[in-house]
């Protein structure tokens, strides 16, 4: 059966380790040049939603393992007028040799790793973001230990999302963290809390959780080791922007928050940020602010995903 990467839980614990460790050594090795990993092979990235970082560095991270990217926005397929999801990826296995994919519906992602015969990276769905939660936990095992990527370093440390937490990013955040020892807090309003789905995930990876939810953002944010937050307005929700706001705007994550946390935490998001919304600009652009460490991070992260698809489909 080929391995794909669409949910958090797709590796093992192991696995991610040395998915972290590849992605380390990525990381200090980049300088070296285009490597062959990918020799010979030609990788399709479709999008189904607009993007900036998972583009770049999807494209970039493929090229630089040697393969060829070839990038599709979904409007531009026979999707657009009606050709099945199944047809779609029959054909695609015909000609390529991978997958990186970002939609809406996780079905979407499911269907084409069903279909198609091939490795399927989820590069976002509106129910799991695992891409950027693998990269958050690399970016914690350098903001608290050594050079390199030691998982022990964020077992038990404080992590805490404020906002939707109903959302993508907290289940991915609360997959992952639990992975790893990692106390997740999902902090937000009562009626975005997380909904039964993120505990059906947990079931189905028979993965104990180790996140908590709660309506207070000073309870939260006492002790906490990262500050996380994503954009209130998520695609797809403008519609629900105006109230969203008014809800969101008590979980703000500005200096008030921060003087709750450890004196060494560090602040985190997966960008595109909104400054005066869901950070205060403050935060965004102050000295504990990694946000640009973590979006780097996505380039290797995801580079080391691949790398281990590979490795497992040809085992």
């Amino acid at each position: 059966m080929v391995r794909s990467f669409l949910r958090d839980t797709d590796f093992s614990r192991d696995e991610a380790c040395e998915v972290f460790e590849l992605a380390a050594r990525y990381k200090r090795l980049r300088a070296a040049g285009v490597l062959d990993v990918l020799k010979g092979q030609s990788w399709g990235l479709i999008f189904f939603k607009k993007s900036t970082r998972t583009r770049l560095s999807f494209e970039a991270g493929i090229y630089e393992l040697g393969g060829h990217p070839m990038v599709m926005n979904a409007g531009d397929l026979q999707l657009s007028r009606g050709e099945t999801v199944a047809d779609t990826a029959k054909i695609m296995g015909r000609y390529l040799h991978g997958l990186v994919i970002r939609a809406f519906e996780q079905e979407v992602v499911d269907d084409f790793a069903k279909h198609s015969g091939l490795p399927v990276v989820n590069a976002l769905t509106d129910l799991l973001h695992p891409c950027q939660s693998y990269a958050d936990m690399f970016t914690m095992m350098e903001y608290f230990g050594s050079e390199g990527a030691n998982p022990d370093s964020i077992k038990g440390r404080k992590f805490v999302f404020f906002g939707d937490t109903a959302c993508n990013m907290a289940y991915s955040l609360a997959l992952a963290g639990s992975m790893f020892g990692v106390e997740v807090v999902l902090c937000g309003p009562e009626e975005f809390r997380p909904g039964p789905e993120l505990d059906e995930l947990f079931a189905d990876a028979s993965l104990k959780p180790s996140y908590s939810f709660t309506s207070d953002p000073a309870a939260a944010a006492k002790g906490a080791d990262i500050l996380y937050t994503d954009v209130w307005v998520s695609m797809g929700k403008e519609e629900e922007k105006a109230d969203r706001i008014a809800k969101m705007a008590p979980y703000q994550v500005n200096e008030k928050l921060f003087k709750l946390a450890n004196k060494n935490a560090a602040f985190m998001h997966c960008l595109p940020a909104h400054s005066g919304e869901e950070v205060s600009e403050g935060v965004l652009r102050g000295s504990r602010s990694i946000i640009f460490d973590e979006a780097e991070n996505r380039l290797h992260v995801q580079k080391a995903i691949i790398s281990m698809l590979v490795k497992k489909n040809a085992g």
